[in-house]
């Protein structure tokens, strides 16, 4: 809004000063009227001038009458202050649920009215025609900067809203997730002030990303996001509600995410964790790259969780074959690897190894000669598998050290 009305309208500086005396003098008839058609343009908004908002609504009426005609009078004079009046008019708008239009609305029949009523009391002392097309140029002027001052405040307020509704909303996830289980009374707390009914179970989306509240949205549900270590980490309450998961699913098409496990509330921080290893794992290729969920995936968790674990258990269960040469090495451990998934039955381990069941025995025999009883042994046994898979997924089979 301009810092004074003669911005607005240049030619105010031209007018006589008996025009700002006249408008002075019909100072208390033009609040009444202007209240009154303020008055009716509430009602037929649904709304009234009774309560906060309303006496603010009368006090920014009176005030912006007030100002117009003292800046007629005087057109230099600043409206700092009456900017401010609307800007907080805005702002109580918003928050009481109101459309950013409507106080523009209850502006715009204000000043059609105002204009109306100068006309009628011109009179043979009042502004000639040409003053009033002045005035006029400056009223709706004048009338538009008020309500520009208003929408900034709707905006202002509905910024600083959703700012809060975040912080709240991330409290309330880094308390689910965090290491030691909240108090009850903190998480009752922090989801009263999200507005979020506790659920009996949920599940941790983690989602490559940062538009938290878009996510949220998208998937509906009562969902809750947030971002936490540059990815969206999202609430999901009581997935077992028919077609959540499928409309999760449905919004996440096409991006990196995983779906934590459905847990209890208090076991939250268990479902954000394997999604959030998840995630990373899907950066480093070891998962795919779409959405995907962590139960179909817990072996490669489990392999991967602590990085470097997994290598070390292929160098210390597989030491048996360093001293093999590279070719055969290889061919031993796919043998060895297809031997312990096919529980021993050769004739599967050729089939799959395409080879034949006599070369499966001969390297088996070596394989034993090598291994000793470790190949009988239930734990030694599932180490090696263990072991082997690891070491064969990556580059170079295994050589891949």
């Amino acid at each position: 809004m301009s810092d004074a009305l003669i911005d607005i309208e240049p030619g105010l500086a031209a007018l006589p000063p008996t025009v700002g005396e006249h408008l002075r003098g019909l100072r208390a008839p033009l609040h009444e009227r202007i209240l009154a058609t303020v008055r009716a343009a509430m009602r037929a908004q649904g709304r009234s001038l009774t309560g906060g908002q309303g006496q603010g609504l009368t006090l920014g009426v009176e005030t912006a009458v007030d100002a117009f005609v003292e800046a007629v009078a005087d057109p230099g004079r600043d409206l700092a202050a009456t900017r401010a009046v609307f800007h907080a008019l805005g702002r109580t708008e918003y928050r009481e649920g109101h459309r950013v239009d409507a106080l523009r609305t209850v502006l715009t029949l204000g000043a059609r009215d105002i204009w109306a009523f100068l006309v009628e009391n011109a009179g043979p002392a009042g502004p000639a025609p040409n003053d009033l097309y002045v005035i006029a140029g400056a009223l709706f002027g004048f009338a538009d900067a008020l309500a520009g001052a208003a929408a900034e405040g709707f905006l202002d307020e509905q910024r600083d809203a959703a700012q809060d509704w975040a912080s709240t909303r991330r409290r309330l996830i880094t308390l689910l997730v965090q290491p030691e289980a909240p108090a009850e009374s903190a998480l009752h707390a922090a989801a009263d002030a999200a507005r979020w009914p506790l659920a009996r179970s949920v599940a941790v989306v983690s989602v490559d990303g940062t538009d938290a509240e878009h996510l949220a949205r998208s998937i509906g549900g009562g969902a809750i996001a947030t971002v936490i270590d540059d990815a969206v980490r999202l609430v999901l309450p009581d997935p077992g509600t028919p077609g959540r998961l499928a409309r999760a699913r449905q919004a996440l098409s096409g991006r990196r995410a995983a779906l934590g496990p459905t847990v209890e509330l208090g076991r939250a921080r268990l479902s954000y964790r394997l999604s959030r290893r998840a995630l990373a794992l899907q950066h480093d290729g070891v998962l795919p790259a779409g959405p995907l969920a962590c139960d179909e995936h817990l072996l490669a968790l489990l392999m991967a969780w602590e990085p470097g674990l997994a290598d070390r258990l292929a160098a210390v269960g597989l030491a048996a074959l360093d001293g093999v040469r590279p070719a055969a090495r290889q061919a031993l451990a796919e043998t060895l690897h297809s031997w312990l998934r096919r529980q021993g039955q050769v004739v599967a381990v050729a089939e799959e190894l395409h080879t034949h069941p006599q070369t499966v025995r001969y390297r088996m025999r070596r394989l034993r000669e090598l291994f000793g009883p470790a190949l009988d042994e239930p734990d030694a046994r599932l180490a090696l598998q263990l072991a082997l898979r690891h070491r064969l997924s990556r580059p170079g089979g295994a050589d891949g050290r």
